[in-house]
């Protein structure tokens, strides 16, 4: 069984106003436009997830929102986790909801970053090059597994893909 495993790092945020907690940051005029092009890449690529969990934090739930309609995100799940976890907790919340052939994580760097770098075991030369980089707002990892999620482990993904905003 081939699986799928998108991890979308949410788009740029304000800074916080005054008295504004870090949670309920929205996404600025930047941000926005990078999540639609992100989403119009996304349907143009046709990555549909079968389920996908995102963040609670304002800013995951616009970067959802601005992907825009004809995404194929499945069921939804939004998670307090994956705002106050490690990318540990991350993981064992993709085995958790890993009976899904694809998963859309929509999260917080450094976890993303430290995840998709852990699960890569190989992958296409570019995507690992980009990656190595680092895993800036908006960017989206695209992870193949030949097992299900369930058993993802560190290494044993192959990065097909990894697009940033400055790409699009």
């Amino acid at each position: 069984m081939v699986s799928k495993l998108y991890l979308l790092r949410h788009a740029r945020a304000g800074w916080a106003r005054p008295g504004m907690r870090d949670f309920d940051r929205p996404l600025d005029s930047v941000g926005l436009a990078d999540a639609q092009a992100m989403g119009a890449a996304m349907r143009a690529q046709a990555l549909l997830a079968e389920l996908t969990l995102c963040s609670t934090a304002r800013r995951c739930q616009e970067t959802l929102q601005a992907l825009g309609s004809g995404i194929g995100t499945g069921e939804v799940l939004f998670l307090d986790e994956l705002y106050s976890e490690d990318a540990v907790r991350y993981l064992a919340l993709i085995h958790a909801h890993g009976r899904a052939s694809s998963l859309l994580v929509i999260g917080h760097n450094p976890m993303m970053e430290v995840l998709a770098m852990a699960l890569s075991g190989d992958g296409e030369p570019e995507a690992q090059e980009s990656l190595a980089h680092g895993f800036p707002t908006a960017a989206l990892a695209t992870i193949r597994f030949d097992a299900g999620l369930h058993e993802a482990v560190p290494g044993s993904g192959y990065l097909e893909a990894f697009l940033t905003p400055a790409q699009l």
